[in-house]
């Protein structure tokens, strides 16, 4: 996730690497400083504290751990120390107990957002999808945790929260698709091996660029011999390929979200009562007219424009002029703009049901993100106050929310199982995952995905969520284990509390059919 989900370099100083000591004034009496000595590895701590929490009629009591594990590189040398926070329950058998790993993405967003929000044992309390405002704020106890049917991992990337480089290791070895997914593969099982829970049924639950994560190392891990029961896709991006300029693809896969958020803000002339149903209608013109149409580029003969432009215009509430204007073609920056521009409002990139006010309602992008904007303060706020009191964490390193690094996101990857076309010889110049999903469902038959999509989302339309998991090349049989859930939300499904708690009973029966 979360924040600043789909920006691909982050810049700012190398704050993952740590500082050399500089040499003390040397005298003739006094040994020689090496200054070329690798720092030592800090030393892996934690902080565990016991806690309850009362789900329906029962009651869990549960051991919280806020830690740290040191993962090591090729040449069994420590590089990186991962700070995670598990929930695991009391009393019961470890191997019978499911696990689930969760994480945001970014890539470089720590992982407070999952933690504090979704389902954990506790959750933030916000004013969505009104702006939430400063503190104080409320942390409750989760009604709609998973507690109840899995212990809980929640994650920070290298080089955020306190994750970072230890030892020789640099902020390169971890900025990258197959450096962050090493990072992970090794991670995870780093944890199951000292916590014993080789034989637990095992999870992933990744949101944004955490589900880029989650495919790929359901490959990786499958690879090696960590065969997962599950994988929880938390509004996805697998394909980044066809986000590229030329491609028609992303427009297409964005029609259906404009006209969920048109709908929404009563945006369209005739708003149908079934949403559902209508949301269907919009596929079927998106993936038939409307790509047929923009396929013909320039040699579009322009009364078939014209018709496409009012059909379009009618799905996503804009005028058909604005539709001509951009040749049918709407970026979905644009789009946060220019729907509601008449009210003086702009809309939210991760959830569109947030409006704010803008410098001036002329200019053709909004200035900021309100659904960002709208949350960062009480779930940061919220967390490091929750970190200190209620986990006893005690440190003096700062907790990166973002990556604070300059080394660029090496964007190159290498599928397991070799992917298809050229990426089985050269690698993909832009990552695919969905084929490292595909190769470990045909390997572990059993493993099953639930995608879990919010209407309202402009970062990770649910289209072209669709479109990535439907295009595995895999057999008819392994294609029915994959299930959608949809829900009246954002990026962030759990801000609309009615959504958590439909997505937790949808994982509910999830975790039921799964960890048998």
């Amino acid at each position: 996730m979360k924040l600043k989900l789909l920006a691909l370099t982050l810049t700012a100083s190398l704050a993952g690497i740590p500082a050399m000591a500089q040499d003390a004034p040397r005298h003739d009496d006094q040994p020689k400083h090496d200054t070329d000595k690798t720092p030592p590895a800090p030393q892996e701590k934690s902080s565990v504290t016991h806690h309850d929490l009362t789900l329906g009629s029962r009651t869990i009591h549960y051991t919280a751990t806020a830690g740290t594990l040191l993962i090591r590189n090729e040449q069994d040398e420590p590089y990186g120390t991962i700070f995670y926070v598990a929930y695991t329950e009391d009393g019961v058998d470890a191997k019978n107990r499911p696990v689930t790993f969760l994480y945001n993405g970014g890539p470089g967003s720590a992982s407070l957002w999952l933690h504090m929000g979704s389902v954990g044992p506790v959750r933030v309390v916000t004013a969505s999808p009104e702006a939430t405002g400063p503190a104080p704020y409320q942390t409750v106890p989760n009604q709609y945790s998973l507690l109840d049917k899995t212990d809980l991992v929640f994650i920070d990337a290298p080089l955020t929260g306190f994750s970072k480089a230890v030892g020789k290791g640099t902020d390169k070895d971890f900025r990258g698709v197959d450096q962050d997914l090493q990072a992970f593969d090794k991670f995870i099982q780093r944890y199951i091996t000292v916590n014993q829970r080789w034989n637990s049924p095992k999870y992933l639950f990744g949101e944004s660029y955490g589900t880029t994560r989650s495919a790929g190392l359901a490959g990786l891990l499958q690879e090696d011999g960590v065969s997962l029961n599950g994988v929880i896709l938390l509004s996805s991006i697998l394909n980044y390929n066809v986000r590229g300029p030329g491609f028609d693809a992303v427009y297409v896969g964005n029609l259906p979200s404009y006209a969920a958020i048109a709908w929404y803000h009563n945006k369209l002339a005739h708003k149908p009562a079934d949403m559902t149903a209508y949301l269907d209608e919009v596929r079927a013109f998106a993936r038939g007219e409307y790509s047929e149409a923009l396929s013909e580029g320039d040699l579009l003969p322009q009364e078939k424009f014209d018709a496409i432009a009012a059909k379009v215009a009618a799905y996503t509430g804009l005028s058909v002029e604005y539709v001509k204007n951009s040749k049918l073609r709407i970026e979905p920056t644009r789009f946060r703009k220019e729907l509601l521009r008449g009210e003086g409002e702009i809309l939210g990139r991760y959830d569109a049901r947030f409006e704010g006010t803008d410098v001036d309602d002329a200019g053709e992008n909004p200035g900021y993100d309100p659904s960002d904007t709208g949350i960062s303060g009480v779930f940061i706020g919220a967390f490091h106050d929750y970190l200190s009191r209620e986990l006893k964490y005690d440190t003096t390193d700062a907790y990166a929310v973002h990556s604070e690094s300059n080394v660029p996101w090496d964007q190159t990857h290498h599928p397991v199982g070799g992917g298809g076309g050229m990426g089985r010889m050269f690698g993909q110049r832009m990552p695919d995952v969905a084929m490292d999903l595909a190769d470990a469902m045909r390997k572990n038959p059993k493993l099953k995905v639930y995608s879990a999509n919010g209407l309202f989302d402009l970062a990770t339309p649910f289209f072209l969520t669709e479109y990535d998991l439907s295009h595995m090349m895999v057999t008819p049989a392994l294609a029915k284990n994959v299930e959608f859930g949809y829900y009246p939300a954002g990026h962030m499904v759990y801000l609309n509390v009615d959504a958590l708690k439909q997505l937790t009973h949808d994982l509910d029966g999830f975790y039921a059919e799964t960890s048998k």
